[in-house]
């Protein structure tokens, strides 16, 4: 197995090859043996500087990415654009070539703006990763959703996933139709017709508005939270549904839609979940939830890209 990645920047699941993919699990299988022995860390990077650059709200990718760099003995700096000269009017550009001037390796950047990772490439020299770019794309959370699927089920060619939920407004569901398909699985999203964008069938996806039939098909669901931070921005408060009470009524993972649907797929759910809105706790928590592995994968994926994306640092 060739033991380099064909891409310089981790931007999008659409610029990986099929075979990037299985080297990134590869890597994501041994370093997951790693962080479940008492020495939880490497060497592997510990001549390596990263920057995590947060200009946008985040938990569980921020801890996530910080934790996969230092069980990789990284040295790490933190950057929110909370506090920051951000806030002052200073441009991306100036934020980032002044933290890249104190010798920084690599660049993890989450920001509101689509292809804003994009723009940081052609601009700097540095490489990056992209851990989540507006309504875009969220590389890392697409391989780790695949890579908990495979864990179970094995070989994703021909399996069946479903991705509920507000699927115009989510950068998870646009990684994970990618991530799916380069692996040769079949990929349906179900939701109102208000959050499904409209030309998603150009990608090669099903479209199912009644959930009953899309859990009825799948093999795994994969179910999206409400985005109304992002609704309120990119719709001009428009409302995509009457309320949060009639969308739990048509679309929320219960007992109830597993009865009719007479099937119990895998479950899955990015986070953060509204407990109680897109699914309910109890399956949340249960035998078929995949949610806790996720956030353990997460690491092991996110160590494996750091590893791999280090080789092209020229040092």
């Amino acid at each position: 197995m060739n033991n380099s990645l064909s891409v310089r920047h981790l931007l999008g699941i659409k610029q990986l090859t099929p075979e990037d993919i299985q080297l990134i699990f590869h890597h994501a299988e041994k370093f997951k043996k790693v962080i479940n022995q008492p020495i939880k860390k490497v060497p592997s990077l510990r001549d390596i500087t990263i920057a995590n650059l947060f200009f946008e709200n985040s938990t569980r990718t921020k801890l996530s990415f910080e934790l996969a760099e230092k069980r990789l003995s990284a040295d790490i700096v933190n950057f929110s654009s909370s506090g920051s000269s951000v806030k002052k009017g200073e441009t991306l550009i100036d934020t980032v070539n002044n933290i890249l001037s104190m010798k920084i390796d690599m660049v993890v950047m989450r920001h509101s703006s689509p292809g804003a990772p994009h723009f940081l490439k052609e601009n700097t020299n540095t490489v990056i990763v992209n851990a989540g770019d507006g309504t875009h794309e969220h590389p890392t959370q697409g391989l780790l959703d695949s890579f908990s699927i495979r864990e179970k089920i094995g070989d994703l060619k021909g399996k069946k996933v479903a991705i509920v939920g507000d699927i115009k407004h989510s950068r998870v569901a646009l990684s994970n139709i990618f991530c799916l398909q380069k692996q040769g699985a079949e990929v349906m999203v179900c939701g109102p017709a208000t959050l499904i964008p409209r030309n998603i069938k150009e990608l090669g996806v099903q479209v199912e508005y009644d959930l009953v039939k899309a859990v009825e098909w799948a093999d795994a669901v994969n179910m999206l939270r409400i985005q109304i931070e992002r609704q309120a921005s990119s719709d001009k408060e428009v409302p995509n549904f009457p309320s949060l009470r009639e969308y739990s009524n048509l679309y929320q993972l219960n007992n109830e839609v597993l009865i009719k649907a007479k099937n119990n797929p895998l479950i899955l759910h990015p986070g953060p979940i509204n407990r109680g809105v897109e699914i309910t706790t109890e399956l949340a928590d249960g035998e078929q939830s995949l949610v806790l592995q996720q956030v353990e994968n997460g690491v092991a994926i996110r160590m494996a890209v750091i590893y791999l994306l280090a080789s092209h640092i020229k040092r």
